[in-house]
């Protein structure tokens, strides 16, 4: 399965990941749009957590064993068994965060505005992730396991 490698030697902060990612994942697509007009905002399903000098991107892993999914109260989260992926039915979200406490990376967040969670989708609908189509300095690496990542 194909999953975001993150390489934090190479992080600078500069949080593109995280604005490509809200604006692949609002309504109009549009950055404008997406940060000036659309109310509530959408969150983005990656976000970078600084301490000093590092920066690392934090996002899901889509892990072979999640905890979030066998977590998961209503089962709003599961593991598709073609992608790999762990997918998000919202219909199912009821928004009580028990995934947020399991997932070992944080990478989950809470979205209060909306009653339900915020993940990475892996932008499925794209060849590659928001975040790593728009990332300068290659800190995310859209890949298989052991290639190139």
């Amino acid at each position: 399965m194909k999953r975001v490698h993150i390489r934090e030697e190479v992080c600078v902060t500069c949080r593109r990941c995280e604005v490509y990612c809200t604006v692949e994942h609002s309504l109009s697509r549009d950055i404008i749009k997406a940060y000036k007009k659309e109310r509530p905002r959408l969150l983005a399903r990656v976000r970078v957590q600084e301490r000093g000098a590092l920066s690392v991107p934090v996002l899901c892993r889509h892990c072979d064993e999640p905890s979030c999914v066998f977590a998961c109260l209503t089962g709003a989260l599961r593991k598709d068994p073609e992608t790999g992926a762990v997918v998000l039915n919202r219909e199912k979200c009821v928004g009580c965060w028990t995934c947020v406490l399991f997932c070992p990376h944080g990478a989950i967040t809470p979205d209060p505005q909306r009653h339900i969670i915020a993940k990475c989708d892996l932008c499925s609908h794209l060849p590659v992730p928001a975040c790593v189509a728009n990332c300068p300095n290659e800190a995310l690496i859209f890949a298989e396991e052991g290639v190139g990542a």
